[in-house]
């Protein structure tokens, strides 16, 4: 089969919405053309959607896999609540838990894979629901540790820590969803976190200060998005009512929130323990998710793969033929070469 990216609204998937827990979730399905291997949950982060799969989802449907790849609570078609614990690693992860469950039953197992935030959701819905899970991966998101207190991030960058996430603290303020209003400004966005220079080489992001507002107006074509590319991302967050950077910011909204759910875990267990194989792929020229922060994650794993891409954050379009061939070979062997003849 065609193995290319997928296209905008590309023939090959199809686009649907199902209502979960009181939400309607749109995502992409795709299928093989042949027998079915397995099937696999692909979880974006931000500020992606499940088309930020594009280079994965053709592949996965080549080696036999059905792809389910749903748009994370606040974007694109998906529901946006106003409640932030909607937004939380929990209730998310119960959410795709229940998605995957439509589509394998009670009794049955998914491969799930994350990137950024998704990559956060992952680890903790193979936490949750290891019963669900085969096999799970992450693309630059390490495993963090459960929450042992309600530090705030403000509180952690200012005695030093995290200095990489300097940039959050604007996110989760109100100043980036004010200004990024209108498929004008939206598109100014994309350009900035997907790129694009002014003719200086300006950035319009960094992981210092976040969205430069001053540099939105000079950038140039985003080097990871062609023109059809950033007119759909455009779009599809334009489905989400006003402000539509609403929802996809809040998902740094809720460290509180998934501190409070994890708090009493990290005191009392179970402990962070994965028995399922496990993959994880870190890019060693991201600025926001640097490999180093992936130090130790592996006492917490029974079967962890680690390899590593040469790419920034964006390393599932930047590297997509790398990624995709680390996760296709860790795959036919975390299910006992049941993808070979494909690879």
């Amino acid at each position: 089969m065609d193995t290319s990216k997928l296209k905008p609204n590309d023939p090959r998937v199809k686009y649907l919405t199902k209502q979960i827990r009181g939400k309607t979730y749109s995502y992409i399905l795709g299928e093989p053309q042949g027998p079915k291997v397995d099937t696999v949950v692909l979880v974006h982060g931000w500020p992606d959607m499940a088309f930020g799969w594009r280079n994965q989802i053709p592949y996965f449907m080549s080696l036999g896999f059905q792809v389910i790849a749903p748009n994370m609570v606040g974007y694109a078609g998906t529901d946006a609540p106003q409640d932030l614990e909607e937004f939380s690693f929990k209730n998310t992860s119960a959410d795709l838990a229940e998605l995957a469950r439509e589509y394998v039953g009670e009794k049955g197992q998914i491969v799930l894979g994350g990137h950024d935030w998704g990559g956060s959701v992952v680890w903790r819905l193979a936490y949750y629901y290891p019963e669900l899970i085969k096999a799970v991966f992450s693309v630059c998101t390490p495993l963090h540790p459960l929450n042992a207190d309600s530090t705030s991030l403000e509180d952690i960058i200012a005695a030093g820590g995290l200095p990489n996430f300097k940039y959050q603290l604007q996110l989760k303020g109100p100043d980036v969803q004010a200004h990024v209003q209108g498929k004008d400004k939206l598109r100014k966005f994309f350009k900035a976190l997907y790129g694009g220079r002014g003719p200086n080489d300006e950035p319009g992001f960094n992981t210092s200060q976040g969205l430069i507002f001053d540099n939105l107006d000079k950038l140039g074509a985003p080097l990871l998005l062609d023109a059809d590319e950033l007119e759909y991302y455009v779009e599809q967050y334009s489905l989400q009512k006003t402000p539509e950077l609403r929802g996809p910011l809040n998902w740094y909204r809720t460290r509180e929130i998934n501190a409070k759910d994890e708090i009493p875990r990290a005191k009392n267990g179970p402990p962070l323990k994965f028995e399922m194989p496990a993959l994880f792929i870190a890019a060693s020229k991201d600025a926001a998710l640097p490999p180093s922060m992936a130090k130790g994650m592996d006492a917490a794993y029974t079967d962890l793969t680690r390899a590593e891409v040469n790419a920034s954050h964006w390393a599932l379009t930047q590297a997509s033929d790398e990624v995709n061939s680390q996760i296709g070979k860790w795959l036919n062997k975390a299910l006992n070469g049941a993808i070979k003849a494909a690879l």
